[in-house]
């Protein structure tokens, strides 16, 4: 597995509700923040709503890789089926994240997904201090979103139950 390739995971979770609850859940910014590891606190930088163009800063902290803040602007919405943020580096997106509402036969279907990449994002220096250990790292760290978003969506089924 090669950062350059811009790998991906997905989660997703079926949930009795209506599309609309589930929507206003995953349309907070801080979502996140209630059961992540590593986000510590989001803010709206521009705009105050999931709409394309407006921008939020978050602040992160990782026991492997110390503090840091991101910039991310919203790049997609379709309302009550999809939004979309880059997270932005110096020279382009590190990571792109999407949250999706499948309306679907019975249950609501959401699924939250990352792509790694394609710009130079903290992961970066690492693999090119260990080359021969970027697989390992791209995975672990893969492995570490999939985590965090498996907790986002079980926290959403939750507070719908």
């Amino acid at each position: 597995m090669r950062y350059r390739d811009c790998p991906t995971v997905e989660v997703s979770e079926r949930i009795d509700t209506t599309p609309e609850a589930v929507w206003a859940l995953v349309t907070d910014i801080s979502l996140p923040v209630r059961t992540s590891a590593e986000l510590r606190e989001v803010e709206w930088v521009e705009g105050s709503e999931v709409a394309v163009g407006n921008r939020f800063r978050g602040r992160n902290e990782h026991p492997d890789i110390g503090q840091w803040h991101t910039e991310s602007v919203i790049v997609e919405v379709e309302p009550l089926r999809r939004w979309v943020y880059d997270v932005q580096g110096p020279d382009g997106p590190v990571a792109t994240w999407g949250f999706e509402v499948d309306p679907g036969p019975g249950p609501v279907t959401l699924r939250q997904w990352a792509r790694m990449g394609p710009g130079r994002s903290g992961l970066s220096a690492a693999i090119e201090s260990m080359a021969e250990k970027e697989g390992r790292i791209v995975a672990r760290r893969l492995a570490g979103w999939e985590s965090g978003m498996r907790a986002n969506l079980a926290w959403v089924k939750q507070s719908l139950a």
